[in-house]
């Protein structure tokens, strides 16, 4: 077997398979979210690249998947290989503290010195060696006590993405590349990033964090010690036959919060942070616009079509079309223009205005149209 295939000891992924990524209505709904589609041409869900980067690195025993109770199906079909122990099933959507906090305190309760790093469902990864090495750093950093966010070097000035500001170099074995977190950045506006993009000093938050369990979930009850103890007492019954009556019991009770606030952030704050800079491809696929760019390999000539029955008929026109209906779709002398045909719903935007594509569900929601969402 070789280097690049042997998993780390100790080691588990998470992968938090939530959120409908409403950028990308009509295509992702409720039922069937982001991760459950093929953006990427590869033939297989995001749900599964993800998968199939991560058994190399862990070992297909040592996945947990996280997911809502209403795409266990969908998971399973996608990944027969995950075993029953290893699927956490949410009630409802509670964000990524509660998600990524109850595979901890899980994965804890089995194993004392387990270290977890927590890997989304729905993004987009090509170089597998390069992941592999920021990887293997951040579990060296995760060992040495601290926790550990792999951030990815920035290619572009881009608004979609939360920044992290380096500090100076961190000396730990086998981490190289670590360097402390002076703090974690908000979505910037253009001219910010740019600035940031200059100093070199920053990289882009890839959601991506490593880390002891215990060390983690004792960062997170710091900030919110309901919520820990909430999501111990799910892990005490985790593995026994009460689990589900406490799970409808506690589950709705707990913090809706994202990671980053519970435990990123505060734990930068106490230099207890320290980022591995990775320099593999990365996108999170979170618009249209990343589509686009992802099938066009950067060239704005080119018109990206996706769907397994699209048909599609262009004149001097770029942009993106998915079509899940096989209806004929013609484009003539459009720059940059999105397309989504879906059996119930049509979006029609640019690559410019693909961010505001979430305002739209916004406003479905608002107005009562959930058949649509």
């Amino acid at each position: 077997m070789s280097p690049h295939q042997v998993p780390f000891d100790n080691f588990y992924s998470v992968i938090p398979a939530g959120g409908i990524g409403s950028r990308l209505w009509p295509l992702s709904r409720a039922d069937a979210p982001k991760f459950l589609h093929d953006l990427t041409g590869s033939g297989q869900t995001l749900l599964r690249d993800t998968w199939d980067r991560l058994v190399p690195i862990s070992g297909a025993d040592r996945i947990m998947v996280v997911t809502g109770r209403a795409h266990r199906a969908a998971v399973e079909s996608q990944l027969p290989e995950l075993s029953d122990p290893n699927i956490v099933l949410e009630s409802e959507p509670k964000d990524s503290s509660a998600a990524i906090g109850l595979a901890a305190a899980i994965l804890l309760k089995r194993d004392p010195n387990v270290v977890i790093g927590s890997f989304a469902a729905d993004h987009v990864i090509r170089d597998i060696r390069g992941f592999r090495r920021s990887v293997r750093e951040a579990i060296a950093v995760a060992n040495a006590g601290f926790i550990a966010a792999i951030g990815i070097t920035p290619s572009e000035p881009t608004i979609g993405f939360g920044y992290i500001h380096c500090g100076k170099a961190i000396d730990i074995d086998d981490a190289p590349s670590a360097v402390s977190v002076e703090s974690f950045v908000e979505k910037p506006d253009f001219e910010t990033a740019q600035a940031y993009l200059a100093s070199g000093d920053y990289l882009w938050n890839g959601g991506m964090f490593i880390s002891r369990a215990d060390v983690l979930l004792e960062q997170l009850g710091r900030a919110e010690p309901e919520l820990l103890a909430g999501l111990t007492e799910l892990a005490e019954v985790w593995d026994t036959p009460v689990r589900d009556a406490v799970v409808d019991r506690v589950w709705p009770q707990l913090s809706k919060i994202a990671i980053d606030y519970t435990v990123a952030e505060p734990a930068a704050a106490e230099g207890r942070l320290v980022v591995v800079p990775g320099d593999f491809d990365w996108d999170d696929v979170g618009d249209f616009a990343s589509i686009a760019k992802l099938h066009s390999g950067g060239r704005k000539s080119d018109l990206a079509i996706l769907g397994e029955n699209a048909r599609v008929l262009a004149d001097k026109s770029t942009g993106v079309v998915i079509s899940q209906t096989g209806r004929l779709i013609s484009l003539i002398g459009v720059n940059d223009i999105v397309v989504v045909d879906t059996p119930d719903a049509l979006l029609v935007t640019t690559t410019a205005n693909a961010q505001r594509v979430k305002s739209v569900v916004d406003a479905l929601k608002i107005s009562g149209r959930n058949d649509v969402l």
